[in-house]
């Protein structure tokens, strides 16, 4: 075997590993959360004898997405962190009861593990950050702000209603949606004038646009104005736009693309630049979580490297056990990198089946 195959063999053991013991955890009478403990009543086997690996996941059926919208919400706090401080934080619901997701630590586990992939020199440490992206009920606030004081920073943060955002655009109210958006980056830009030290950023590629083209119409740019690293996301994040972003909006500010939600965490992309035509490649933390691509008449098949398919996500840490959830986007499947010895996905794109319908708001 090469070495390659030998990282690759152990990245699967690992993650069979983990499978074993997150499904110890969530399905143990004395550990495991209400929805489980009762879901295993109807399984019809013992997961805690039958799952060995992660292949014998698909046994649990399809992930059902209106499992995780209505309460009660504390029927997913495990019975094994009873007593610690619970959060709760939402995705979607522009239209609707929004998906909710409890979380004790995983959002600062998540960004922690993130930080281990940023480079110093970008992003220095003690530095001060700016989160300009959606706040509210949403994790990325407190996660962005927990990653700057990981580092040693201090997260200056900008209100920020994704959904009101949406509700504009659905209703054609462009006048309203621009003075919103102005009003968004008139506290973006009044922060970094305040000499606070900002040096990081998290936004989406929105309003990254939108921010250095203000700050160019002040005679400055997102680097003048003190920002060495960027990290942004969103299924706008695309090739041609990574290019024009790094040719005529960043003016040598270091940037790099992440792909992520509140079930999943952060999946950080592998390096991209004119090297490979700013392709963009992500990869998930794994064994905390998973992306597999697959098909989109038969979700249990993963397609092959190059294919188009579905993203399939599963969630495996012990405050959230979510195995095979559909998400809203599509992509292709890369293969593993010298970083990940795990399937990525690149081309991050809304699901073709929901496309049509979706609003993609501030991303």
């Amino acid at each position: 075997m090469t070495d390659r195959s030998i990282q690759q063999q152990a990245a699967r053991d690992a993650l069979d590993a983990h499978v074993r013991e997150m499904v110890q955890w969530h399905f143990d009478p004395e550990t495991g959360c209400p929805f489980w403990l009762e879901k295993a009543a109807g399984l019809g086997f013992d997961p805690r004898q039958e799952i060995t690996g992660f292949g014998d996941l698909h046994r649990f059926g399809p992930f059902k997405d209106e499992w995780l919208r209505g309460g009660p919400v504390q029927r997913w706090v495990p019975r094994g962190l009873a007593g610690k401080p619970v959060f709760v934080f939402e995705t979607g619901g522009t239209t609707g009861i929004p998906k909710s997701r409890v979380a004790c630590d995983d959002f600062r586990t998540d960004y922690e593990l993130f930080s281990a992939t940023l480079p110093d020199e970008h992003f220095p440490r003690g530095a001060n950050w700016l989160m300009l992206g959606p706040s509210g009920p949403r994790r990325l606030r407190l996660a962005v702000e927990h990653l700057a004081q990981h580092r040693g920073g201090i997260c200056f943060c900008v209100d920020l209603d994704p959904r009101w955002v949406v509700k504009l655009i659905k209703k054609g109210w462009t006048e309203h949606l621009m003075a919103y958006k102005d009003h968004v980056i008139d506290q973006a830009v009044s922060l970094l004038s305040a000499n606070h030290d900002i040096k990081c950023l998290f936004t989406t590629p929105k309003l990254l646009e939108s921010l250095a083209l203000r700050l160019e119409s002040n005679g400055t740019t997102i680097r003048k104005a003190g920002i060495t690293g960027i990290f942004s996301g969103g299924t706008e994040f695309t090739p041609q736009w990574n290019r024009f972003a790094h040719e005529e909006l960043l003016d040598g500010a270091y940037m790099t693309p992440t792909y992520g939600n509140t079930l999943m965490g952060l999946a950080a992309s592998a390096p991209t630049g004119p090297h490979n035509d700013y392709k963009i490649a992500y990869y998930a933390p794994q064994p905390r979580a998973v992306l597999d691509v697959v098909d989109f008449d038969d979700p249990s098949r993963v397609v092959e490297y190059g294919e188009t398919g579905r993203i399939k996500l599963t969630t495996l840490t012990r405050e959230c056990f979510i195995p095979g959830f559909l998400e809203r986007d599509e992509g292709e499947r890369e293969m593993p990198y010298e970083r990940c010895a795990w399937d990525g996905v690149s081309g991050v794109r809304p699901y073709r089946g929901f496309a049509s319908s979706t609003t993609v708001g501030v991303y």
